[in-house]
Formats: C-alpha cells, structure tokens, sequence
C-alpha cells in the first residue's frame, strides 16, 4: 500500500464560516445576451467593454484553480454562454478534468438560441445536461418577455440537445399575470418529452426599468393551484443546486421550485459565483465582491490567487438580502442577473 497521500487527501475542502463545503461553482462567460427577458434587463442595456472581460484561457485558469480547491461541479452561465466567442475552446478545455476525474460535472445553463449549432460538441465535450430557461410555448408571449425572441429556434435547439444526448432541464420564471396560467400545460408539455421543469420566482436584480412588484407571484401560491389538479410528492433529490422537487404522479415527471423569496435556500449552499470580469460573488443576493482578476494576473503561479479565494470564502454570509422593496420599487441587488450569471 503507497504511503503518498490521494489527490482527495491533498485537497483540502473550502468551507465557509457557517461550515458549508463548497463544491460548485457557476461562471459567467459574459454578460452579453442576444434576448432582452424584461425581469432580467432593460431594452437598451448597457454592457461591460470587451477588454473588462477575462480572457477564455483565464476563465479555464481561474476554474482549475477552484477544481484544485474542491470544487466538484462547474456550472457556465451568461448572459448567453453560447454568443461568447470561441466559447466552446473553454468548455473542451475544462473537459480535461472531467477525464482526470477531478470534476464530477461540466454543465451549462443557456436560453437555448444558439443550442441547435453547439448541442453535438458538447456532448462531444463531456457535457451530459444542459438548463434551458424557457417561460412560455405561446410564439406570441414569448416574444413579449424575451422582446425579439423567435421561440422556434429555442424548441429547435431542445430537440437537438436531446437528439445528441444531452439531458434537458426547463427553466421557467414564474410572472404574474403573463405565464403563471401556463405552468401546468407547460409542466405538462416538458414531462411529455423526459424533462423536468424547474419553476423560478422573479428575483430583485438590477435596474430594469420597471418595478417587480407586478411581476412577482410566489411558488407557495402556484404550488397551491396546481396540487388541485395533480398529485405531488416531495423528493429527496439533490442536484446541488437550491430547487426543491416534486413528483407529479399523473405525469411521472419532476417539478422544482427556487424560492428565493418566500423561502430562502441559503442553509445548504455550497455555491459560489464567478463574474466574466473575474469578481466572485459568494451569495447571489448579496452586494459582496472579491476581485480574483487583479491576483490572477499579478503572477504566473497561483499562490495569490489562491489566497485570495480562501479570503472570500471566509467571508461568505449566512444568506442573501432579497426582498421585493414595496416603498421604493428598487432591487435589492444593483447588479444584474445577467453579469452574475444564472
């Protein structure tokens, strides 16, 4: 038996004040997006200059260093993840340490646009499951809310994405008065096709030129509707993100809910954000930032950037400050969803 220790027993785990290992982490590619989603950002936005971004071997850089750290699971985000330039250099990259076995899983959350042409090489690249944020099947309201969005080319990429293997999961933000009469027949058409469906409540993130108030409906109350009509059963599921699922059992399928409002996931967050800009936020819903882009390119080895991970970790807080704020009708959050990431 070799006395020289495993690559696990050289690892040593991040864990935050609260004793929360940290194992996964979501990254920002960009924070450009070809749709305009109106809970996400405003018509015209403003978005960062190229130079502010990391490059794509930087981005690969800071997520080994990470993996080297513990991280088990990497989530690339956007924006759209798949307008970035040349992203799929960074997902083949990252692949790597798929086949060392240092990462558990390389996945990716996308609006599906661009997914018909890049479904295959993930596959190809070791991804085995993508989220695709998608609110309504109506042409006509989805439109509306992504403001010049062609919904058939999102159903398009769906299709491919399954054809080349990829496990596909729905994403849907729930909107007052725009699709929350749809979620069963939603729910029911991702079902009838292998996928789940995961059920968002709109978050207070950035400035987007009108108020949440009127958007926000909470899941407790869609919960309510919809176990009217179908059987749901608690599932002990962990995918290591902060949905809790159910079992619909006249349709065999899985329904999450994200609820960051009416009830918060922060007890058992193992998550860490990453900017495209090289910022680490370690809650979504708090005004917390550590620079990592400023050590990262201070030196060719990795000791600061190393150390300044360890310092952000030890200052992860307990959890997020959302609240709809009804007396000022601003986000809780300046940032937008958009260059946090998803």
């Amino acid at each position: 038996m070799s006395g020289f220790p495993s690559p696990d027993q050289l690892i040593r785990p991040m864990v935050d004040p609260f004793g929360r290992t940290i194992r996964y982490l979501r990254v920002s590619v960009t924070d450009r997006c070809d749709l305009r989603c109106f809970y996400c950002m405003s018509e015209d936005m403003t978005f960062l200059p190229k130079k502010d971004l990391l490059t794509l071997e930087e981005l690969d850089r800071l997520c080994s260093a990470f993996i080297a750290k513990g991280v088990r699971k990497i989530r690339l985000t956007g924006g759209e993840p798949l307008v970035r330039r040349n992203v799929m250099s960074l997902v083949r990259s990252l692949s790597r340490h798929l086949g060392s076995g240092a990462l558990d899983e390389l996945t990716l959350t996308t609006n599906g646009s661009q997914l018909a042409r890049f479904a295959a090489e993930l596959r190809d690249c070791g991804v085995r499951r993508v989220n695709v944020s998608l609110d309504t099947l109506d042409a006509a309201r989805f439109r509306a809310i992504t403001r010049w969005g062609d919904l058939d080319k999102v159903l398009a990429g769906i299709e491919a994405a399954q054809d080349a293997g990829l496990a596909v999961k729905i994403n849907a933000v729930a909107l007052k008065n725009v699709n929350e009469e749809e979620i069963p027949s939603l729910m029911e058409w991702a079902h009838g096709k292998g996928m789940a469906l995961t059920l968002i409540e709109v978050m207070p993130m950035g400035d987007i030129g009108e108020g949440r108030i009127d958007q926000y409906v909470p899941l407790s109350l869609l919960r309510a509707r919809l176990a009217q009509h179908y059987t749901l059963t608690d599932l002990d599921d962990d995918t290591g993100g902060p949905a809790r699922y159910v079992r619909v059992t006249e349709t065999g399928g899985k329904l999450g809910f994200i609820t960051p409002m009416t009830h918060n996931f922060c007890e058992s967050c193992n998550r860490v954000r990453i900017t495209c800009t090289g910022t680490l936020h370690t809650c979504l819903g708090h005004e917390d930032a550590s620079d990592l882009r400023k050590p990262l390119r201070a030196s060719a080895d990795d000791d600061l950037l190393s150390a300044a991970i360890d310092r952000a970790i030890g200052l992860k807080p307990k959890g997020h400050d959302f609240i709809i704020d009804r007396r000022h009708n601003r986000p809780s959050v300046s940032r937008h969803m958009s260059v946090t990431g998803g």
